[in-house]
């Protein structure tokens, strides 16, 4: 499965995603986090990208229903990958357009991510 969700201490969820992310799995995945956010979360989200491939073609990624309804209770979002990636999934997320801060890392800064969530 190309994405997995570990829940750790202080609201950090580090969602690990490889190959290609299908919407599917993605959704799944937005109605976990969904359901911990109604029961008080409010998350810090640090989205590992190893081995990414980028996005299912073809699928309606249009689906905002989240970024709506449970999107104004996610604290920040950091996004680690190679920079390759780092203008369309700092897209995906919807920087700029979302209340909270997004902010992309290279690979190799893992920890700063961490910290920068942290704060």
């Amino acid at each position: 499965m190309p994405i997995e969700i570990r829940y750790q201490p202080n609201d950090v969820f580090v969602l690990r995603i490889s190959g290609t992310l299908k919407q599917s799995e993605f959704d799944a995945e937005q109605r976990a986090i969904a359901g911990k956010i109604e029961t008080g979360s409010k998350p810090r989200l640090l989205a590992i990208l190893e081995n990414f491939e980028g996005w299912e073609r073809g699928a309606d990624w249009n689906d905002l229903d989240f970024m709506i309804s449970h999107g104004g209770k996610i604290s920040r979002i950091a996004i680690v990958a190679e920079p390759r990636w780092e203008t369309l999934a700092l897209a995906f997320a919807g920087a700029g357009v979302r209340r909270a801060p997004v902010k992309f890392f290279p690979s190799a800064e893992l920890e700063q991510a961490r910290n920068w969530l942290a704060e």
